[in-house]
């Protein structure tokens, strides 16, 4: 009966096992810092600037990022809000779900919470993964989501660049990138531009976090203040005892 019950667990949880172990290869290690509020502020620039166009984040207010990243509220208007007029405003893009219907196939997704349903590493990876591909409608394809209907929307910044595949028993499989037009940034560049907005990403999908990092510096204060006069109290208290 034991060895049956163990038998139907190991198949149950074969499915999630091979899905996450699926999900986690290939993929670059990116690190996370939500205390580097210079990348963060890079982050949703980059974001507002080349994200927020087509894809929105909905359940995030201009005035409530800029509250969090130390962003005042004058450089917010001139830099950070072309989609809406008022800093109270969600972050929603102005394209009509029918147009980017029309363009890409299908109407593309809300960010807000991408950094918690694919991770930072999955994000990180997958924007450094494009590569031209004539083959596809928009001229762009990604090593790490095949047949993505998004465009390289960086490929100023990255450059132009395509694959060399090796077939493997009628199998291709990626071999390396071949170099093209080159970016206005070098690699290490693009790659830390890309850091700065997967960091960005990662708070936008749980902004509560910086909440619980600041109330956290001061419970630590509190903690050892508390300690010390404890210490202090038990040594006062102990010695008209002896």
């Amino acid at each position: 009966m034991m060895r049956k019950l163990l038998i139907v667990i190991a198949l149950l949880a074969s499915p999630a096992l091979a899905q996450a172990s699926s999900n986690n290869e290939n993929l670059d290690s990116v690190h996370i810092d939500l205390a580097d509020r210079l990348s963060l502020q890079k982050g949703a620039n980059t974001f507002v600037n080349y994200c927020l166009s087509c894809h929105s984040a909905a359940y995030m207010r201009y005035e409530r990022m800029a509250s969090d990243l130390g962003i005042s509220e004058q450089l917010l208007k001139d830099n950070l809000m072309f989609a809406a007029d008022k800093p109270g405003e969600l972050m929603v893009t102005t394209m009509a779900p029918t147009d980017a219907k029309q363009w890409f196939g299908v109407v593309p997704p809300d960010l807000s919470l991408t950094a918690r349903s694919r991770g930072p590493d999955w994000i990180y990876t997958y924007l450094r993964s494009f590569y031209h591909d004539e083959s596809t409608p928009t001229g762009w394809n990604n090593l790490l989501f095949p047949s993505v209907a998004m465009p390289h929307v960086l490929h100023q910044w990255q450059g132009t660049r395509t694959v060399h595949f090796e077939e493997v028993d009628g199998n291709k499989h990626f071999e390396s990138f071949v170099a093209g037009v080159p970016g206005q940034m070098t690699e290490s560049e693009y790659n830390s531009t890309i850091r700065d907005l997967t960091n960005f990403m990662v708070y936008l999908a749980e902004p509560a976090k910086l909440v619980r990092y600041r109330i956290g510096f001061w419970v630590m204060i509190f903690m050892v203040v508390f300690i010390v006069l404890s210490y202090t109290l038990k040594k006062e208290y102990w010695r008209d005892v002896h």
